[in-house]
């Protein structure tokens, strides 16, 4: 399910508004992408946390994912 999370974020991501933001907040919103870990970004960005969701949606990042799987 991880795997599956992590390649939404990937694939929604915008990369090119990515790569131009500051070191620490490109690495934070890498980090969030790469691990679901959003306290974890959070922190290394240096942002509160409604801040740092307001950059993933800057950033096209969706900061929850929802996967449903059928049977």
């Amino acid at each position: 399910m991880e795997e599956v999370e992590r390649e939404v974020r990937r694939r929604e991501a915008d990369w090119e508004y990515i790569r131009s933001l500051p070191p620490r907040l490109r690495e934070a919103v890498k980090l969030f992408i790469e691990t679901g870990d959003l306290r974890l970004a959070q922190r290394l960005a240096g942002m509160g946390l409604e801040d740092f969701i307001e950059l993933l949606r800057r950033a096209r990042v969706p900061p929850f994912v929802t996967v449903v799987y059928e049977d």
